[in-house]
């Protein structure tokens, strides 16, 4: 019988640096879908590429750090 690998699932860490206030309301859904609502609150996400779409659409107000495996 063959082994099974376990593959390491990457997660990202996603932290809100900016406030919200005066931002369009497409960039705020994206923030607010990564589960973000406070500067400075963070939340470690599975990278998808959900995720990383959002990330891409609100970039200049969060700040993300990839993660090896995913420590939820």
């Amino acid at each position: 019988m063959a082994k099974q690998r376990r593959q390491k699932k990457k997660a990202l860490k996603v932290t809100l640096v900016r406030g919200l206030a005066g931002k369009p309301e497409k960039h705020i859904q994206a923030v607010k879908s990564l589960g973000l609502r406070k500067p400075g609150q963070s939340r470690i996400l599975e990278d998808n590429p959900m995720v990383r779409g959002n990330v891409r659409k609100a970039h200049y107000l969060i700040k993300v750090e990839e993660i090896g495996d995913e420590a939820t």
